[in-house]
């Protein structure tokens, strides 16, 4: 009985230790943005298919990089409401960025657009906000591609920090992002 007792205050502990790393990073870790590659390398659209569980950097409609991703949550279907846990589909732009995010660096999607709103509101519900493609949470990026075994974030999409800062480098804001089931 002793054991499960110190069993149980050890993950406890560990659960405590691990929310307040987290909670510490997420206001400390922000990273230095990269330069924006040359215009010519740079991808004029960006392509998501959440089925497969890749985002495609295109150029004029060839692949220039591909990456493989994790989603919200609830993966399928499309975001209706905010705390659905899904990644909306559909066309959008990024818009902004942020290099000070919680997440290593993030590029935010233009997610609701005026149908998405329209949607939310007619069923009573807010449509959400704050997608993002973003790396891994301030300070857990050492789990590098380990992210990529199950769906976490609230609906955006994720990939590596390494990953990040070549999308970041790649994609100016405007950039149009198309993503699919």
């Amino acid at each position: 009985m002793r054991f499960v007792i110190r069993l149980v205050v050890l993950c406890l502990a560990l659960t405590g230790v691990a929310y307040g790393y987290t909670f510490t990073m997420a206001r400390v870790g922000a990273a230095d943005a990269p330069d924006m590659v040359a215009p010519e390398l740079r991808a004029d659209s960006i392509f998501v298919d959440k089925t497969m569980r890749r985002l495609h950097l295109l150029k004029d409609g060839k692949v220039l990089r591909s990456y493989q991703i994790s989603l919200g949550a609830m993966p399928a279907g499309h975001k209706t409401r905010e705390g659905d846990e899904r990644t909306p589909t559909g066309t959008y732009l990024i818009d902004w960025r942020n290099a000070s995010s919680i997440a290593h660096l993030s590029l935010h999607i233009s997610y609701p657009n005026a149908a998405d709103q329209a949607q939310a509101q007619a069923a009573g519900a807010s449509p959400g906000g704050n997608i993002m493609i973003h790396g891994i949470a301030n300070g857990w990026g050492w789990i590098g591609g380990l992210h990529r075994k199950w769906d976490w974030t609230n609906g955006c999409i994720a990939v590596t920090n390494a990953e990040m800062r070549e999308i970041w480098s790649m994609t100016p804001n405007g950039t149009p992002i198309t993503i699919t089931e």
